[in-house]
């Protein structure tokens, strides 16, 4: 059976750091499920400055929005997946227009057929100050929705604040 891990923290918190150094440690294959897009510099200088930080042991699929058709793809019984991050691929679904809550409630009952391991890094964006505009509402209710239905299933949730980790479950 497999092992669903959700890594949360807040932004540069060490939680891709944290979720690397989980698959590191063990055998692969090693795949590496990229949300992010490139839509301009500093967007491409992040994806890059990844890319170079981790080790060259995993494989990188890009993948936008077909997160779980990707996961399926990718999982076997000794499967590593590590999907960074699903605050970017909620953005993504959201900007696209596409059917958030289907996306997120396909996700979440997938995640308990997974055979493999599978990391989840996902932002914590609910402890500040309420968001000044619709759209950003709106994103912070729907990470927060995401978390916890992915929290629910998953066999082990950690927190990492200023690079130390926490288990909450």
């Amino acid at each position: 059976m497999g092992k669903t891990v959700l890594v949360l923290g807040g932004a540069r918190s060490g939680k891709s750091g944290f979720a690397e150094q989980l698959g590191d440690a063990l055998p692969g294959p090693h795949i590496y499920i990229a949300t992010a897009q490139a839509f301009d510099d500093e967007m491409t200088q992040r994806i890059a400055r990844h890319r170079a930080d981790r080790a060259g042991h995993w494989q990188t699929v890009e993948c936008p929005l077909a997160l779980s058709e990707a996961i399926a793809a990718h999982d076997a019984n000794d499967s590593v997946m590590l999907v960074d991050c699903l605050t970017l691929w909620l953005s993504n679904l959201m900007l696209g227009n596409h059917d958030v809550a289907a996306a997120r409630s396909n996700l979440a009952e997938l995640l308990p057929a997974v055979q493999g391991t599978l990391l989840l890094v996902s932002n914590e964006v609910g402890q500040g100050i309420v968001p000044e505009n619709a759209l950003a509402r709106q994103f912070r209710d729907e990470a927060g929705w995401l978390n916890q239905a992915l929290a629910r299933v998953a066999d082990e949730v950690w927190f990492v604040t200023a690079g130390i980790a926490q288990r909450l479950k």
